[in-house]
């Protein structure tokens, strides 16, 4: 059975690799109805001091989209990037999908990724406890 997705998928990463990893993944399951919107969560520190200067930060978004955009450039999919900005990464994607009424969040969990660290233990549960939308885990790839 092949997962297509006709709709709007939200797509959480959080470096230039995990995007890239992501997309390509993702490339298989996009058709031309389908919508990517590949999201990088700027994380607020909510009245304490933030890891680092917020230009910074967004330049670094900018790295991101434009690895996971290139995976996609032979896609029939529509792609678009948006930096979000939060002090709940869970909350902040979710608020996202429901905002463009996403049928799923997308991601590819994978072993010292700051996204799939984030996806483990309580998180995962809030995920899933908590999910606007369906959330779909890509199978890990052997070829990088």
């Amino acid at each position: 059975m092949t997962l297509t997705f006709d709709g709007t998928v939200i797509v959480p990463v959080a470096d230039p690799d995990d995007g890239e990893r992501t997309t390509r993944g993702l490339e298989q399951h996009l058709g031309s109805a389908s919508t990517v919107v590949v999201v990088n969560v700027i994380e607020k520190a909510g009245g304490g001091i933030d890891k680092a200067p917020m230009g910074q930060r967004e330049e670094y978004a900018e790295e991101i989209f434009d690895r996971a955009q290139a995976a996609l450039r032979n896609s029939p999919a529509t792609v678009e990037a948006e930096t979000l900005y939060g002090t709940d990464v869970v909350e902040t994607i979710f608020d996202e999908a429901r905002q463009r009424d996403a049928d799923a969040v997308v991601f590819n969990p994978r072993e010292g990724n700051r996204l799939a660290e984030l996806l483990t233990g309580d998180v995962a549960r809030r995920m899933v406890k908590e999910a606007a939308v369906p959330v779909v885990a890509l199978p890990q790839t052997t070829s990088e």
